[in-house]
């Protein structure tokens, strides 16, 4: 009966080491997303899609025709002109559906924040996307 008790507390051990192993996995040990722009679809590669996160693993910024916004690096967005913001609002409203994601990920990599209403609906197309 003591050796059966303790196979089994030996099986048990070594399961929760294996899930405590799996758990503090190396991140650089997971295959990295695509550097594909496009957001349509997922390799399934990843323990989490590139399309679940605004934020990219890799450090590559990726301009979407608004290198412009540049200038705006490290302003806080309650500290935008008029003008800023518009500008902002311009590049938004030309991008198409599918770019938001990634346009949102290229402005957190370039430090540059949303104004409020811009960013609220950048939110809402992202998690509209992500449903799909």
């Amino acid at each position: 009966m003591i050796p059966l008790i303790i196979f089994v507390l030996l099986g048990l051990t070594i399961l929760i080491l294996f899930e405590v192993r799996a758990r503090k996995q190396n991140p650089d040990d997971l295959p990295q997303p695509s550097d594909s722009t496009d957001d349509s679809g997922c390799c399934g590669q990843h323990l989490v899609c590139e399309r679940e996160t605004l934020l990219q693993t890799n450090a590559e910024i990726i301009y979407y025709d608004d290198e412009e916004l540049d200038e705006l690096a490290g302003i806080d967005a309650e500290q935008y002109t008029a003008s800023q913001t518009a500008q902002i609002r311009e590049v938004f409203q030309t991008m198409q559906e599918k770019d938001v994601p990634g346009w949102v990920r290229s402005l957190q990599l370039r430090n540059i924040q949303l104004p409020a209403d811009v960013r609220e609906e950048a939110l809402l197309i992202v998690i509209e996307r992500r449903k799909k």
